[in-house]
Parts: C-alpha cells; sequence; structure tokens
C-alpha cells in the first residue's frame, strides 16, 4: 500500500461509482487511493460512501480538464508508483498486482499499460495500448478487435491512460500531462515524451480492465473531435525528433487534409476544421516547449522511431503495435 496510488478523476460519474467501488475493493493489492472531482453537478459529485474505506476525496470548484486534474492529483499523492484509472474503468481483481509486477521486473520502463476490454461488448478488445504512425496519427491499437485474441506483452509506443501505472519520478521529470491540451491525446502526447527522455513503455496482458469509454464526452462529440484534431498537430510538431520532422511534416499535413475531407462525410467537419485552426494558431507555445523538449532529449531519433510504425495498414484496421 505503501509503493502505490490509485487516482480517480471523475466529472459527472455517478453512474459507474458502485461497479468501480466492487472492482476497487476486490483488487488483490491493496493501494492509496485518491479521488480528484473535476467539479461535477453537485448531484453527481463522489462521497466517502461511493468508494473503498479510507479513500481520499478532493473536490475541484471548476473543471480544469483531464490532463491538469491529473497533475494536480499527482502532486497529492507520494508513492513511487501511481497508477491512472477512469471511473468507467473496472479493473479485475489481478489488475494492480499485475501492474506491480511488471513495474518491478522491467526498471527501464516508466509507464505499463493495461488489457481494455469493451465492458457493452465483452468480445471485443477496447485498447491494447497506444499506437503512434510515423505520418503524426495515433490510434488505440486492437481497438474493436475480438477479444478471443491472445493479448500482446511488449513495449508499445505509449499507455492508455484510462488504465495505466506510472513511475511518478519519471512522470515529474518530464512534466506530466500538458495542461494545455484539456484532454484527449494527452497520454500518447506524455508516452512520446517519456521515450524521448530514454524511458521504455510496456503493455501488460494480465492487467485487465472492462472499459466503457466516451463516458464523460462521446468519441464522436464535437468536443471529443475538436480537442483530438488539435491536440494531435501539437503531439507531432512537439515530439517528433529531427531531422525526421522535417521529412515527415509533409506527410502529417497531408494526412491531415485526408482526415479533414474524411470528416465531411461523418458530418464532423466543422469541429476538425475548429480544432486544426486553433491548432495552428497555438504553434507558438508548442514550438517553444518542443525547443524545450528536444534539447533534453536522452533518446536517439532512431530508437523513438523504431516505436513507432510505418504500416499504413495497421492504422487502417486499428492493429495493436507491441514489439
Amino acid at each position: 500500500m505503501d509503493s502505490v496510488s490509485v487516482i480517480v478523476v471523475t466529472f459527472n460519474s455517478r453512474a459507474h461509482f458502485p461497479r468501480l467501488k466492487a472492482a476497487l475493493e476486490a483488487q488483490s493489492m491493496a493501494a492509496r487511493l485518491l479521488v480528484l472531482d473535476n467539479a461535477s453537478r453537485p448531484d453527481q459529485r463522489p462521497t466517502p460512501a461511493d468508494f473503498p474505506a479510507g479513500t481520499r476525496i478532493v473536490q475541484m470548484s471548476e473543471n480544469t480538464g483531464f490532463a491538469r486534474a491529473n497533475n494536480a492529483a499527482m502532486a497529492m499523492v507520494d508513492t513511487p508508483l501511481v497508477a491512472l484509472l477512469n471511473p468507467d474503468a473496472f479493473p479485475e481483481p489481478g489488475w494492480l498486482a499485475a501492474l506491480i509486477a511488471a513495474a518491478e521486473r522491467t526498471p527501464e520502463a516508466a509507464s505499463f499499460g493495461s488489457t481494455q476490454i469493451s465492458a457493452e461488448k465483452p468480445s471485443q478488445f477496447d485498447g491494447l495500448g497506444d499506437c503512434y504512425h510515423v505520418f503524426g496519427i495515433p490510434w488505440r491499437g486492437g481497438y474493436g478487435w475480438p477479444s478471443s485474441t491472445p493479448a500482446p506483452a511488449g513495449s508499445i509506443f505509449s499507455a492508455c491512460a484510462a488504465a495505466a501505472l506510472y513511475r511518478r519520478e519519471a512522470w515529474l521529470a518530464i512534466g506530466g500531462f500538458d495542461e494545455s491540451f484539456f484532454c484527449y491525446c494527452e497520454d500518447v502526447d506524455l508516452g512520446f515524451r517519456l521515450r524521448l527522455a530514454g524511458w521504455s513503455v510496456m503493455q501488460i496482458p494480465a492487467a485487465v480492465v472492462h472499459h466503457i469509454g466516451g463516458a464523460s464526452s462521446s468519441v464522436r462529440s464535437d468536443f471529443a473531435v475538436y480537442h483530438g484534431t488539435r491536440n494531435r498537430l501539437w503531439t507531432f510538431v512537439k515530439n517528433t525528433p529531427a531531422p525526421a520532422f522535417w521529412y515527415l511534416a509533409p506527410c502529417h499535413a497531408a494526412a491531415t487534409l485526408f482526415l479533414l475531407a474524411r470528416a465531411i462525410g461523418q458530418n464532423t467537419w466543422w469541429a476538425t476544421l475548429r480544432g486544426l485552426i486553433d491548432g495552428v494558431k497555438g504553434l507558438g507555445p508548442i514550438w517553444q516547449a518542443r525547443r524545450t523538449i528536444q534539447r533534453q532529449r536522452r533518446a536517439a531519433s532512431a530508437d523513438v522511431l523504431a516505436a513507432m510504425t510505418w504500416s499504413l495498414k495497421a492504422l487502417r484496421t486499428r492493429a495493436p503495435v507491441v514489439r
């Protein structure tokens, strides 16, 4: 219990509390639990009765976004290992123990991802680690794939923060989530920066959670599309190491235009366009952040690029990329 904390950031999530409480109480390993509510409506805010005994509950006065809320919570704990868990992600009893065991046997890794099974469609995976195409397009590997397929183990690009374990020292050293992202893609950006700092990221098959996904905001909502589009651009610009950045920038631009054209058919073109426009407008601070990140980079460009994929088929089929 003294080695690990679990952070749950909630936002109008009361419907999930009973199942989440039962899942947390069933864990085979004890942990400190911190619940930070991100200014939910009064009737949606957590109470001590909603969580296991001893849970610390912190109430925010405003919705600061997923990124800032988790950074704030991380500053409130002092254990060397910290797990992030979404309120709509329900872990199986051995989830936390499997993540801790992986951290103990893989000291070179700073982050550990879970096997996510769809809580609504148990026959499908919800995710097997976050993947990243060299053109600057991230996706959740294995999303929608049959959950009867053996979950892979190995190195991934980044861990999906819906259910992931982090070394607190590594998190703090690189500044945690980028709070300008607010939400969406902040975990991919974090995984990118961990790799640039010389850490690896691992996917752990035995750490299983059942995830609803999109509980706070619909997956294809204007909110999700806007932030996903803007933050995807910022992630690529901030983190892609030179000289690859200059070769891949035209490819990223072409991929972005393709996604904008596709959004017309999906009726999400306006949110996509707004995200792209605001992303471009916000490139000043992002470029400044890039200078700092690249100056402090410890990993070789080739090693960072090796964690990505060139496969358009993998991107198209949402294939997991686990090495």
